[in-house]
């Protein structure tokens, strides 16, 4: 007998497997092929616009995505280095080698954790409560609590042209049965689609058509424990290209051979709104001459090229003709065509804010099969839902984090009170306080909270507890120090176009100027700290008024946050609200008020009159 049992090898489910097995609980991971633990079967990067937020997230709760993937990637760069804080995040260029086979040992360096090769096709249940797993084979093995990670895999089809295949993403068996039982249990299991471009062949690329990509010429990390692990002299270039009008007459002759556009006839699935097919883009964006192309290495080891932003189900011989018509593509080898892929999902709105289930206890689910897309929005929910699993064994309440605190608050907050239409994905314009939530402030966010469940140690909190005493320090040293108005010191002033300053004036005067950047103010003195210092000072500085009004806004929701809703409240007791209003309540059950404003369909109105409500029935002050 287990006490946790993890179901499915991606990024969720090693995450839920790490965090259970480190905080001690005996835990088994079922995967149906052990080669494709940690497995990217589409693009071969972690990180990118809010997703590097979340790796950074992850890494400060005490997750391994982030070590991972610094030990193991081609390239590096910040995104958006040119705006604001608030914007910037990291994205590194994985190696679809490296890095499961780093994720395996890190997996198997874990004394509580023991790996299975098998496929889980139904759940043992008693009275409701989930009590392990039933192999295809029949066989039944035992645990106190299960988390299902399968991805992509509940009953999946590869889409090619007319041509539908009950397959997984690399032609593995799926699983045919599992969705089918979670239904029977009472869940909403709601079809979605994704879908994956071309790889093509290095050597048949005229890279001499395209623009090079290259990483930054300074070193950066996901992880704050870990040395950067590589040379930025190594780092592999990604290449840009752009679709031609050629393309989009290819496209647009060919579209009902399309598995999306006429050639099946069958398609439940919806696809993602905000990583479309090319198909889709040409459609949509009809006015558009042309759309980008990244073409990204895949690793060290092959030879193969990811064509990002090129995904499509059109059959074969139509995206040779399609891959051709790009720059630099005109004599390509296709190895892998691209295809798309149909699977079953349950309805996250069944979900509690702990990623338990409301339909079965002792159950949790993370990843895909929540409705989310991506490495990392399925990484950060399996950290969550191996943390949660373990602490409600350990008789402790879940950690749930807020909007407020973090993007990974942002992500289950939004699947479990607005639910999902298409495969949800993380973007910074989710997060109303995304200047509280930057990528360079993760650990003084998270990092406490990882030590409490007990996943962070007690050298990494002292680090923390450094790292937020020199911060102090130097505000402290900028507030006192003065810039001496020199001859030297204007001449550089007027070089810059910078107003030289009309007085003498402290460095914490000077550097709230949009301008003014400790980098200049360093040829007139240094400032005795590190670069990750000096970067969280700047930031406070330049950007002190609107963070305070942040945290303002985020004392409002708090506020709302504490008005409890109790569990067993009946909303169709509830009089005058709107019934839409009232569906959705019943649906969603908000355990705050808070969650209940964000419903959609639920209006101020509404929550005007059950606030009146629970403060007469319940005795809550609204």
């Amino acid at each position: 007998m287990y006490e946790i049992i993890v179901v499915g090898g991606g990024h969720a489910g090693c995450e839920a497997a790490h965090a259970a097995a480190v905080k001690g609980h005996k835990t088994l991971l079922v995967t149906s092929n052990i080669k494709n633990i940690a497995d990217m079967p589409c693009n071969p990067h972690i990180g990118g616009s809010a997703k590097g937020i979340v790796v950074r997230e992850i890494d400060a709760l005490g997750g391994v995505m982030g070590k991972v993937a610094d030990k193991t990637h081609l390239q590096i760069k910040m995104l958006n280095s040119a705006k604001g804080p608030a914007v910037q995040s990291l994205r590194a260029q994985g190696d679809k080698i490296a890095y499961p086979k780093e994720m395996l040992n890190e997996l198997n360096s874990l004394e509580n954790l023991e790996i299975r090769e098998a496929m889980v096709e139904d759940l043992i249940v008693e009275d409701n409560k989930v009590k392990g797993i039933i192999l295809e084979d029949g066989e039944k093995i035992e645990s106190q609590a299960v988390i299902l990670t399968t991805g992509t895999y509940l009953k999946a089809d590869i889409l090619v042209g007319n041509t539908r295949t009950r397959q997984g993403p690399h032609g593995e068996k799926p699983s045919n049965h599992l969705s089918d039982k979670l239904k029977e249990y009472g869940f909403t299991i709601k079809r979605l689609k994704t879908g994956t471009p071309q790889r093509i062949d290095r050597n048949s690329i005229d890279f001499s058509k395209t623009k090079v990509e290259p990483g930054d010429d300074k070193y950066l990390t996901f992880s704050f424990d870990l040395e950067p692990q590589y040379k930025i002299e190594d780092q592999i270039p990604c290449h840009l290209t752009y679709t031609t009008e050629e393309t989009h007459r290819i496209i647009r002759e060919n579209l009902n051979k399309s598995s999306m556009y006429g050639a099946l006839d069958d398609i439940e699935g919806i696809g993602p709104r905000y990583c479309p097919s090319i198909e889709d883009k040409v459609v949509r964006f009809s006015d558009k001459e042309r759309h980008q192309l990244f073409i990204e290495p895949e690793s060290r080891y092959y030879d193969d090229m990811y064509l990002q932003g090129f995904s499509t189900s059109m059959p074969p011989e139509v995206q040779e003709q399609m891959v051709h018509s790009l720059p630099g593509f005109e004599n390509a080898k296709i190895l892998k065509y691209g295809y798309a892929i149909e699977y079953d999902a349950i309805y996250p709105t069944q979900l509690k804010n702990s990623l338990e289930t409301k339909v079965l206890e002792n159950l949790f689910t993370a990843g895909q099969i929540n409705g989310t897309s991506g490495y990392e929005e399925a990484a950060c929910q399996g950290l969550m839902a191996g943390i949660n699993a373990s602490l409600k064994l350990e008789g402790r309440e879940p950690l749930v984090l807020k909007r407020n605190e973090a993007y990974i608050g942002v992500l289950i907050d939004d699947l479990i009170t607005k639910g999902i239409r298409d495969p949800y994905r993380l973007l910074t314009s989710r997060a109303e306080f995304r200047l509280l939530l930057r990528s360079d402030n993760a650990d003084q966010r998270l990092r406490r909270y990882g030590y409490d469940v007990g996943l962070i140690s007690n050298e990494q909190l002292e680090r923390l507890n450094t790292k937020e005493r020199e911060i102090q320090e130097l505000l402290e040293w900028t507030r006192n120090q003065k810039l001496k108005v020199t001859k030297e010191v204007e001449e550089e002033f007027v070089k810059r176009n910078y107003q030289v300053p009309a007085a003498t004036l402290t460095y914490e005067q000077l550097l709230k100027r949009p301008e003014i950047t400790i980098e200049f103010l360093e040829q007139f003195e240094k400032f005795p700290y590190s670069d990750e210092i000096k970067e969280q000072v700047e930031i406070y500085l330049k950007y002190e008024g609107y963070i305070a009004k942040s945290y303002k806004e985020a004392e409002k929701l708090l506020k709302l946050e504490k008005k409890q809703i109790p569990a067993d409240i009946d909303y169709d007791k509830v009089s005058n609200i709107a019934s839409e209003a009232r569906q959705k309540l019943k649906e969603v059950r908000p355990t705050t008020i808070a969650q209940a404003i964000r419903i959609s369909g639920v209006n101020p109105s509404d929550i005007s009159i059950l606030s009146v409500y629970l403060k007469r029935e319940y005795g809550k002050d609204e």
